[in-house]
């Protein structure tokens, strides 16, 4: 797993309606596959490898349903027999377009590429994201906010203050932080993740990277205290109520020391990524990639060309496939190394959540200006 956070499930926190499931006939395959002539070996293999990838999919999702309705124990990480099974049915529909381009559908809801994805099949999405919410849902003393989207706001601006940043560029810092609570939990607080034993809360810290910020928080607290007197005494408040509790929890702590172990260190440079990258939905995708392979990307900003460097390592490699990118399809898979534009470019599961956390970042700034 990647050494800062395993983000939670892409299309997991992606999709918002729920719909009742029919999952038919276990050799199902929708009408957009319907081959009208004779089928090469090739085109048969894949057609045939993508109703197994299928029927597994639906075996899995029915037996997770069938768990929890009725109250069974649950095994061990619950949610990665799902996962896999959805990247292998997306990955066997991939490779059957490739070689039946024709059968690419129309669009679908979630934004995923249509060689990725068959349209027909959104309700067995909805009722995978609805297992989600159900094995992530925050414990019984989780300590949630009423104001989870400002907090993450204001946390990520007086920090960015505190790193040395002037107004303008403090609240691109804002902006960012409210990105990065949408891809790791697509704005869920206090949440658990059902792939990992490990990351937890609201910005999915494990515990050595919230120990990390909450040191680093109390180093820059006396700085914090100068800048926003309201906000410092609100932190007091939070620390007094989160008492022996888990830090990550505490929806404030656990955005206040998430950010501070990985992203503050990086707010001094937002100047010069806004520059780089003018668009706020790449300005959120690369600190992501911050949180999902943290050493890659600080080499790629000090670089001087961040956009032109190559990651091929094996291992990283490994870990933004676990995390939705170039994970789906053969053709996909044997990429050996990627730049960082096409990084940001295949992170295409996170632009739903970073166009809904652009949204709910204008209304809290026309609320502050109101």
């Amino acid at each position: 797993m990647p050494p800062a956070s395993i983000a939670i499930d892409a299309i997991a926190t992606t999709i918002g309606s729920l719909a009742s499931v029919d999952f038919g006939h276990p050799g199902f395959v929708s009408p957009a596959l319907a081959q009208p002539g004779p089928l090469t070996k090739a085109q048969s293999d894949a057609l045939a490898a993508y109703n197994q990838a299928l029927s597994n999919f639906k075996s899995i999702l029915r037996q997770r349903r069938a768990q929890i309705d009725s109250k069974q124990p649950l095994p061990n990480l619950p949610g990665q027999a799902l996962y896999l099974a959805r990247n292998a049915t997306m990955s066997a529909y991939k490779d059957l377009t490739d070689v039946v381009p024709s059968k690419i559908g129309r669009p679908n809801k979630l934004g995923i590429p249509p060689a990725y994805f068959d349209a027909d099949l959104e309700p067995l999405l909805d009722e995978y994201v609805k297992l989600f919410e159900i094995m992530q849902a925050p414990p019984a003393n989780a300590q949630k906010s009423d104001t989870p989207f400002k907090d993450v706001v204001d946390l990520g601006r007086v920090i960015a203050r505190a790193k040395g940043l002037g107004a303008a560029d403090a609240e691109a810092a804002g902006r960012i932080s409210l990105g990065l609570f949408f891809a790791e939990t697509n704005g869920n607080q206090n949440i658990g993740n059902a792939r990992s034993n490990k990351y937890k809360g609201s910005l999915q810290a494990g515990p050595s990277e919230d120990q990390n910020g909450r040191r680093k928080w109390a180093a820059i607290k006396p700085a914090i205290a100068s800048l926003d007197p309201a906000l410092n005494l609100r932190d007091d408040k939070e620390e007094a109520r989160v008492g022996q509790l888990d830090h990550r929890y505490n929806h404030w702590t656990a955005v206040r020391d998430a950010l501070m172990n990985a992203h503050a260190d990086i707010f001094p440079q937002v100047p010069a990524i806004v520059k780089t990258l003018p668009d706020p939905i790449d300005q959120m995708k690369l600190f992501e990639l911050i949180q999902i392979i943290p050493s890659p990307t600080k080499s790629a900003l000090r670089s001087g060309n961040p956009m032109n460097y190559r990651v091929s390592d094996p291992v990283i490699m490994g870990y933004l496939r676990n995390n939705s990118m170039f994970a789906y399809g053969r053709s996909d898979r044997a990429r050996t190394s990627a730049t960082f534009r096409e990084i940001l470019d295949a992170m295409w599961l996170f632009n739903a959540k970073f166009e809904k956390a652009l949204s709910i970042f204008d209304e809290i700034k026309a609320r502050s200006k109101g």
